[in-house]
């Protein structure tokens, strides 16, 4: 923590402060460790302690869940829907971009999980959408 020379009656002492927990401190002189209590007032910290219980997660809480084998096509997070690029029974291939999403400002293209056709599509250009949201439905 801190290191301090000393001398006393002409003997000299390497001191240095260990730890200082409330009024006792722990320290070091000229090799030898020390526990002394200070008797004067003991300055706070300012910031407080901060102390938190541990996170406990539900099962399955955090993972990331896929619909069922592409079937379903979900708002990957809320926004709106920008640009549909598909229609209804147009043939799709994995990969290639169903619909456009704009979320945060920005323009997040929302994908083909697998290959399949349009089977209905539950969204118009305009239409606000929170995550999870059915999009479109694929055969």
């Amino acid at each position: 923590m801190k290191k301090f020379e000393f001398t006393i009656r002409g003997n000299k002492y390497k001191v240095e402060i260990k730890d200082l927990e409330d009024n006792i401190a722990t320290l070091d002189v000229n090799g030898t460790s020390f526990e002394v209590e200070i008797h004067k007032e003991v300055k706070k910290a300012k910031t407080p302690k901060l102390v938190r219980k541990e996170v406990k997660r539900k099962p399955g809480e955090g993972l990331i869940q896929r619909s069922e084998k592409g079937k379903i096509v979900k708002s990957p997070l809320p926004g709106n829907i920008f640009k549909i690029n598909v229609r209804q029974g147009d043939t799709v291939k994995k990969g290639d971009v169903l619909l456009v999403m704009e979320a945060m400002k920005m323009e997040n293209n929302v994908l083909a999980e697998k290959d399949g056709t349009v089977k209905e599509i539950k969204v118009n250009v305009g239409d606000a959408v929170l995550q999870n949201d059915i999009l479109m439905e694929l055969e």
